[in-house]
């Protein structure tokens, strides 16, 4: 009898597939996926890959560069570490561009080369594939005696297995919410919060044991509806494919008719005969991570994480047939033997992405590590100096986006006048909002009527980072 806890175990039912979810039955009932161990090509450069992914994730917080993190956001304070650069409330437009970018940038790598982010970037695949997977590998077996071990009745041996599956997972669940908490805090907030006394944060701590308990269930239960039900990623890709994008695709050309392998014919009387290649194992079914059967064609439920491909090679392999059944391809390149093409969309995308690559760039190389802002103090009028020049009184801030104290220096640059910062020489301290004031001095010659524009000049460490106009009020000019 089948347990509240234990996954309902039914065969999945490939007829009519785009008319529902590969992981459920007409009823509803969740289809649990046992997806059968990858081995190949593609599986180790994943694999490779995704170890250099999980170094960046669980170590980004803890490198250092010109003592900032490699990547901090910290929503709460506005304040966003990005490859040890400080961006501040001030910088959100670089932000924006960013974002844009990025997104453009899914756009145009969906629309050429499909879910390349979903099958080799993306942290929910990488996760759960080369981390939570590899652990249920390692202590329940692979697909068939996984699906043995959920079949059989309660024993020490299964609930050992069991309890030790879930409590590495629900660990690793917890590490990975402090990881992430860090990415807000910073490195030294999270190691200051840990070796504190939990009952000073019994609060943080329980909102952090509610993350925990998010990420075990996606990780332990939900799974690959996270990417099916959830994300909506596969779902916008069905606007941004077009018969030209690369997929993850079977070759129905040279796979169909199937048949199963018969030892005493050659591959060449196979073709002859009539009978593709494909000899209808169903190891493709059986290593993938969300259930579909990818001779159906291009599905939403599919992430491109290649283990399909791998698994068709293997069997070529075997058979001494070409490799390649099932590759990246694109809908022409099957039907029609076509190569991939430059189509209109992709020039687009690509020009667009060059644009906005390139204004981030202006953007970030002409970032100034600090900005000044002058505003005429409130209800101040002009006066008279000792040596007859006029001054008006500004109010002076300065925002300093580095990690490190900057000397400051205002200097007039027109017309010909002085300006004195109240306090200097000035230094901004690190990450900090100073504010003081500055006078600025003009001879009456230098003057062109009751508003002068003055331009001044803010210079950080002997360089000039920022100019400001501003206007000098002064007495009414007589007209001769």
């Amino acid at each position: 009898m089948t347990t509240a806890t234990q996954p309902v175990l039914h065969q999945p039912d490939f007829k009519d597939f785009r008319d529902h979810i590969p992981t459920a039955d007409q009823k509803g009932r969740r289809l649990w996926v046992f997806a059968k161990r990858p081995n190949g090509a593609f599986y180790r450069g994943r694999t490779w890959l995704s170890v250099l992914l999980l170094a960046l994730l669980f170590g980004g917080p803890f490198i250092r560069i010109g003592g900032n993190p490699l990547l901090m956001l910290n929503v709460l304070e506005r304040k966003f570490v990005i490859f040890g650069q400080i961006f501040w409330p001030q910088d959100l437009f670089i932000l924006a561009i960013a974002m844009i970018t990025g997104l453009v940038m899914i756009v145009l790598f969906t629309a050429t080369y499909g879910r390349v982010w979903c099958g080799w970037l993306c942290p929910q695949t990488v996760l759960m594939e080369m981390v939570f997977r590899k652990i249920e590998y390692a202590i329940e077996g692979d697909a068939h005696q996984q699906r043995q071990l959920d079949s059989a009745p309660w024993s020490a041996a299964k609930l050992s297995k069991k309890a030790l599956k879930h409590a590495i997972f629900f660990a690793l669940s917890f590490l990975i919410g402090n990881v992430l908490l860090s990415y807000i805090i910073g490195s030294h907030g999270l190691i200051a919060l840990v070796t504190d006394n939990p009952l000073n944060h019994l609060s943080g701590l329980g909102a952090m044991i509610l993350f925990t308990l998010v990420f075990y269930g996606i990780f332990a239960r939900f799974r690959e509806q996270a990417c099916t039900f959830v994300c909506p990623y596969g779902r916008f890709q069905s606007v941004l494919l077009d018969p030209n994008s690369i997929v993850v695709a079977y070759d129905h050309r040279r796979g169909d008719p199937r048949q199963k392998a018969d030892r005493n014919q050659t591959h060449t009387e196979r073709r002859a005969a009539g009978i593709g290649d494909c000899i209808n194992c169903g190891l493709c079914v059986s290593v993938c991570p969300t259930g579909i059967d990818i001779r159906n064609g291009t599905q939403m439920e599919c992430v491109h994480c290649t283990a399909c491909i791998d698994a068709c090679d293997s069997v070529m392999s075997r058979l001494s047939f070409p490799k390649g059944l099932i590759r990246y391809a694109s809908e022409n390149g099957i039907n029609r033997g076509e190569r991939l093409k430059l189509t209109p969309r992709i020039v687009v995308y690509t020009a667009i992405l060059f644009v906005l690559g390139g204004l981030l760039t202006y953007l970030l190389v002409s970032r100034s590590d600090v900005e000044a802002s002058l505003l005429r103090a409130p209800g101040a009028l002009y006066q008279p100096m000792p040596n007859g020049n006029l001054s008006n009184l500004y109010l002076l801030k300065f925002v300093n986006k580095t990690s490190r104290e900057v000397p400051v220096e205002l200097r007039i640059e027109s017309p010909p006048g002085s300006v004195t910062v109240i306090g200097s020489p000035l230094a901004v301290k690190s990450e900090a909002l100073t504010e003081t004031a500055a006078v600025v001095e003009l001879p009456p010659a230098s003057l062109t009527g009751k508003d002068t524009r003055v331009r001044i000049g803010v210079y950080a460490d002997g360089k000039r980072v920022q100019t400001i106009k501003t206007n000098f009020i002064g007495p009414e000019q007589s007209t001769p």
